[in-house]
């Protein structure tokens, strides 16, 4: 699904994004509903950027990835935690990508996200190459999510993906060698 975004451009480059997980529900100008496998996925776009709300029996896992103020959580290059039950895995990286580069990219990107079905992408007022786009999968009882947000201004396009499954535990009959 491909949206405008009725609203500022705020997180107007790529370091002044952050990461936290936990975090209430934000407002939210665009959202897609799914539903994985007996999961209920929630991908958010934020005026500042993106907010996944993952729900099921085991409890709620929340990501969020924008401008937060007053944050002091910059975005990693990778995380790895246990979340209540969950197993959660972080990654993002920037991308310098000169101009004809950058709109390329940017048309692939939001032609990729816009037709999936599992895909939700935002363009924001004033540039056809400023967008947060998010798309979602459930893959051997994992849920797997990867965003992309634009900064055409600095040819800047910050990648992530994340990956969370339950918690692995040994039976308590397990024989251990």
């Amino acid at each position: 699904m491909l949206t405008t975004l009725n609203t500022a451009y705020s997180d107007t480059r790529a370091a002044d994004l952050a990461w936290a997980l936990g975090r209430e529900p934000l407002p939210a100008l665009a959202t897609l509903d799914l539903e994985l496998h007996g999961l209920k996925l929630q991908l958010r776009l934020l005026g500042a950027s993106h907010q996944v709300l993952l729900e099921e029996e085991r409890g709620l896992c929340s990501e969020t990835v924008a401008c937060i103020p007053g944050s002091s959580t910059p975005l990693p290059l990778g995380v790895a935690k246990r979340v209540d039950d969950w197993e959660y895995e972080f990654a993002a990286r920037v991308e310098e990508l000169p101009p004809g580069a950058f709109a390329g990219r940017a048309q692939e990107l939001l032609a990729l996200v816009s037709d999936h079905p599992q895909g939700l992408a935002g363009v924001f007022p004033g540039s056809p190459h400023a967008f947060t786009a998010m798309l979602a999968r459930c893959h051997e009882g994992q849920v797997h999510w990867r965003t992309w947000h634009a900064y055409p201004q600095d040819g800047q396009l910050v990648a992530t993906r994340t990956r969370v499954g339950a918690r692995v535990t040994a039976h308590a009959g397990a024989v251990r060698t």
